[in-house]
Parts: structure tokens; sequence; C-alpha cells
């Protein structure tokens, strides 16, 4: 696996061979199966991870699995979807290359898309979302995914901001973007994702494109460095920024979440709850699993109970990986775990927030020896940090840095700290560029360069290194709001209080919460016709507001009414001051 970088030496002659003798060196890479039992050696293994010249996902890997080349069953599959209805599909990878290459063709052919078109995409945990992802990068589309719970404000602003030209939902959402859609002129395809009946004026059916369209697509040859997804992400201030990565930086560079967050193979069923709108899919629904040719397994549902997901794992019990974030594992262990014979052999992952060292104890000792193991990363990036089964697990510390990953403890200026000291997680990024960081802020130059310290980018969050090597997590560095495995900036939520007449003015920042980890609070100074309203119908009132301004997951659950926030001399307000306050810190 040690091969030369293009980027480090000018391209070395394995790169320079016919197109063939490249794709079996990607092949190598998701065929290597030696055991992950050696931290440290995997380390060095991995010094030299490059990504070659041209890389496309769909062709390099789902193609391959496909393929008579791979040693997957050709009937075992690559995607396995149930519902609450009791509905239950299997795809297998050369069902997944064909109905691609014919939805490819949809768009190419159809609805006018060509090499470098934005394509939004939302869409609930449905099979359709898999192949459109798998047939966007095919075609060479950009591709960026929303949640089912994102409102007409919030879909207008990721239409406009990306330049999208085609959009793509289903019964959950087209009323929302009908909403939007007259403001947004660079929309020319709008297709419907539902029955093959269904008529919706302007809008194309996808099951009837599905129909007319033929399997024949040659896949584009991209290189590694063109843009392939758009991830938005939350800031401080603002509305969210688009996050740019490449058919490298995601496509290829997620095989370090593939080979050391999930540690599998082609043999293993994932299961990830997260939803289709958030980075995480990428993570384990999508890009890290395939690469290793496993199984995705998706459980399409609009309620979180956690009884009925630990009834679907002891009735699946191919299923041997589970994803799912700390918010909901805590719901989880409270329901009677020692019925369930299958949990001790389900590897589980929780990511998105700190794990607590109590929930580590109480899933190990509820599954009778089951563990947890915690991963870190963002939407900026691929797995960072974690916790592996060769490592002794320290409970409440993040783990160590993945092999391929470079991580320190720095300064604001990017010098580096020494340990025990609390700093910036700084990811290295000079002399070599890692493979899966992301290119950049689509269209904010000025945000892209502040994240780059020295030789770091500056990943936001606080934390502190021992003397052994693993990580800490003290908090983040700004405003942001990790709540329930989501990201909020407190912009947005501000943004939409204030469009309430109770509100004169707003400060929102994170708060403890036992369950979540922490929620969204927000102060409020309210107008002088509603301080005579009850506090408690005016919270109920302005919580509603919220919801239906923006995307449910953003409103506050804890509102106090203040007379002043605290502010600098130039009238900035510190929210620092009031999230130390709740935080109990000085």
């Amino acid at each position: 696996m040690a091969h030369r970088c293009f980027h480090r030496t000018g391209i070395p002659s394995f790169l320079r061979t016919p197109f063939k003798c490249r794709r079996q060196w990607v092949s190598s890479f998701l065929l290597d199966n030696e055991p992950f039992n050696n931290y440290e050696e995997h380390r060095k293994k991995m010094q030299n991870f490059s990504v070659p010249e041209y890389f496309n996902f769909a062709r390099d890997v789902v193609d391959f699995w496909g393929s008579d080349r791979s040693p997957k069953c050709g009937s075992s599959p690559a995607l396995w979807w149930i519902d609450d209805q009791g509905h239950e599909k299997k795809f297998n990878f050369q069902q997944i290359s064909s109905l691609s290459k014919r939805l490819a063709n949809v768009f190419v052919n159809h609805c006018g898309l060509k090499k470098g078109d934005t394509l939004i995409v939302i869409l609930p945990r449905i099979p359709e979302w898999w192949i459109i992802y798998i047939a966007a990068i095919r075609a060479g589309i950009i591709v960026s995914s929303g949640t089912t719970q994102l409102r007409p404000k919030d879909i207008e602003l990721r239409l406009k901001s990306s330049g999208a030209n085609c959009i793509i939902t289903d019964s959950s959402s087209v009323q929302n973007v009908e909403k939007v859609i007259g403001n947004c002129a660079g929309v020319q395809s709008k297709i419907y994702i539902g029955q093959k009946s269904d008529t919706l004026p302007g809008w194309k059916n996808y099951k009837e494109l599905m129909d007319k369209s033929t399997k024949e697509f040659e896949t584009i040859n991209s290189r590694s460095d063109e843009p392939m997804t758009l991830y938005f992400t939350s800031g401080t201030t603002g509305a969210p920024k688009m996050a740019e990565h490449t058919h490298g930086s995601l496509g290829f560079g997620h095989f370090v979440t593939a080979r050391y967050m999930l540690d599998v193979f082609h043999n293993d069923v994932v299961w990830n709850i997260s939803d289709t709108g958030w980075a995480k899919a990428g993570y384990s629904s999508l890009f890290a699993t395939w690469l290793r040719g496993a199984c995705v397994f998706a459980h399409q549902t609009n309620r979180f109970d956690a009884g009925e997901f630990l009834e679907i794992l002891d009735r699946n019990q191919a299923i041997n990986v589970f994803c799912v974030p700390p918010t909901a594992l805590r719901l989880i262990v409270k329901e009677n775990l020692s019925k369930y014979t299958h949990l001790h052999k389900v590897k589980c992952l929780s990511a998105g927030e700190p794990v607590n060292p109590e929930l580590l104890e109480e899933w190990q000792e509820g599954t009778r020896g089951g563990h947890v193991y915690e991963a870190y990363g963002q939407s900026e990036t691929v797995f960072l940090c974690g916790t592996y089964p060769c490592i002794k697990i320290k409970p409440g510390s993040m783990g160590k840095p993945a092999p391929g990953i470079d991580l320190e403890i720095v300064d604001e200026e990017g010098n580096i700290l020494p340990n025990n000291v609390e700093g910036n997680v700084g990811l290295r990024v000079k002399p070599h560029r890692p493979v899966g960081l992301f290119t950049k802020y689509v269209d904010d130059e000025k945000r892209t360069q502040s994240v780059y310290q020295g030789d770091f980018y500056m990943t936001g969050d606080k934390a502190v290194r021992d003397d052994d090597g693993y990580f800490w997590f003290v908090g983040r560095a700004d405003d942001i709001i990790l709540t329930a495995g989501y990201r909020i900036g407190p912009f947005e939520v501000e943004s939409a209080l204030i469009e309430h007449p109770a509100v004169l003015e707003s400060a929102v920042v994170s708060s403890p919460d036992q369950v979540r980890g922490e929620v969204v609070k927000a102060f409020v100074i309210r107008t002088e016709k509603y301080k005579t309203r009850d506090e408690g119908e005016l919270r109920k009132e302005l919580q509603e507001h919220v919801k239906s301004i923006t995307a449910p997951y953003k409103y506050p659950r804890k509102i106090d009414f203040v007379e002043e926030l605290p502010k600098t001399v130039s009238g900035k307000i510190r929210r620092v001051e009031l999230r130390n306050r709740e935080w109990g810190r000085e």
C-alpha cells in the first residue's frame, strides 16, 4: 500500500501506466484485508497514503464490486432496505451499477445536465437516494443532499447558493420546494419520486424517466481533484456554508473511515441510523461501507423508537456494525438490553458528540461484554480520530488519530503545544495535504483561509492530548452548538426568532442536557408589547415559530427572557459569557 503520491513527487510511473493498471492499483486498496490489530504498524503503513490522479467512485468502486473481479458473491446485497410497513428490498452491486447508469442517462439526455452542474437531493432513507448519488458521481454532476426537515427558506438558500440546476424530492418536501422554486431561476429540472401515475405540473416523474432510459452509459474519467459533493455546514455567523469535496477527498478519502472506523470487509453489514441529509450518511451509509464492498442496511422511519431499533438488530443478526449518535444511544441503553442475545457481537460506533464514560459502561453491562467505539470527524473531513479494538480504551477519551491522519494540539497561531495543555485540534496540511480534507467553502475565500493557521487546518474543537497520545475533547472553540448529533449555528436560530414581533433581540448558545449532551438555549429581550404576556405561553409560541421558519431540530428547547444581553464596547453580543454561565465556567 505504500505507493508514492503524485501530489508530492510528480506523477510517478504507476500513474502514467495504462488506465487498466491504475484501476488494479485502486482495487488493491479495496481488497486490502490485513487485520487491524497493531495500531502503530498501520500508522507506519498509511504514512504514504495517496490518491490516484483519476478516480470515480461509481466506476472504480461500485462497478468493481459488481464485477467478476471482486470476491463478493453476485447475489450478496450491497443495499438492504426495510421500512415500518414491513416492506423489504435488496440490491446487489450489479443492480446498483445498472440502475445508476440508467439514471445517469436520464440526467444527461432527459434533463440536460452536464459535468459540473449541481443537483440537490431532499429525500428520506429510500433506495433511490443511493441510486441518485452514484448516478450523479458517474455523470460528473455535483450532488448535495438535504434533510427532509428543511423548510422553504432553507431550501431556497441551498438552491440559490449552490447554483443548483436540478432538484429531486418526494412527497415529504415537494410542497416546500414549490413555495420557493419560483425564486430559483437556475433550476431547469425538477424530478419527483412517487408512483408512476403521479403527475405534478412542472415535475418529471422518476419512474417514468427510468423506464424510458437505458443502462448504456460511459462513466466520466473524473480527476481526483474535481468537485463531487457539497455539504452545507453551519457557521457561527451567517447562513450555512458550502463545504466542497472532490472525487478524491471523499470518494477515495473515506478509505480511512472504512478501514479504521468501520473496519469492515465485503461480508459485513453496516447500519447507520443517520438521516440522509447529513455528512454522516456519506461516512457510513455510502462511501466508507461500499469502498470495502460491505452491505448498507437502511431503515426508513419517521420516528425514533429505541425498543424497535433493538428488535431490528436482534431479528437481523447479519448486522454486525451499528452506528448511532450518543443521544440516541443514551435512550437505547435505558431499554432492557439483556433480553437481546446478539448485541454483544455488534460493533457499536458512536459519533457526532462526545461519548461519556457512563454510556460506555451501561452498554457493556447491558450487552454482557459489548463495546462502544468513539469516532470523530467533520463535514470538512473524513474520519480523524477514534477508539479501536486494538488499543486500550480510556473512557471519556476521543482515542487516537486514525492511521493516515496527523493530528496535533496547537495554539491560535498553529504552534504545537506540549502534552496535557488545552489547545485547538489541528490537522496537519503541510508539507503534505491529507487526502480526506475538503477543498474550500464555495464562494467564501475569507472563511476558507480562516480555518488554516501555520501548517494546520483548525477543526474548531478544543482538546488535550495526554502522555500516551490519547485526545480528550474539551468543547467547541466557537459558538457552534452540537446537539443530538446536529450541528447548529446560533445565527440561524437568532434569525428565525427576530422574525417574531415579540423579539427585540436575542442570543443563542449551548446549554447542558443530560440526554442530548447540549441543547439550544435562547436569551430573548422582548418588545414592549409582549412584556406582559404569560412567559410560558410566549415560550411555546416562539418555539413553534422557529420550527415553522427553519428545520425543526434547530428550535430552542430552553428560552430565558432577559432585560439585557452582555456586549462588547463595539456592541457585539458576548455569547461566550452566556455560554460560560450555562456551563458553570468562569
